[in-house]
């Protein structure tokens, strides 16, 4: 199946580790440094230049930034499997 991340972006939902809440996460020092080693290595996609909501990780160790809340994702990928 697929999952649109906002904007114009669509990946396969089998590539996905996990979704990540921006706010609640990046409270971590330990998620921050993953996230600015993961810029540095030029891993980061935005999605999107606004707000950014939550952050998904993909097996290929890219990390989408994603102005779609965590809730939104989830129900989306709930809403594919029910087919």
């Amino acid at each position: 199946m697929y999952l649109h991340l906002g904007q114009n972006t669509v990946i396969t939902t089998q590539e996905i580790i996990g979704f990540f809440d921006m706010d609640n996460t990046t409270v971590s020092k330990t998620t921050r440094d993953f996230l600015a080693q993961a810029e540095k290595s030029g891993r980061v996609k935005y999605v999107s230049y606004d707000l950014p909501k939550s952050f998904i990780v993909t097996k290929d160790q890219t990390v989408y930034i994603s102005p779609v809340s965590v809730a939104t994702l989830m129900g989306r990928t709930q809403k594919n499997q029910s087919f």
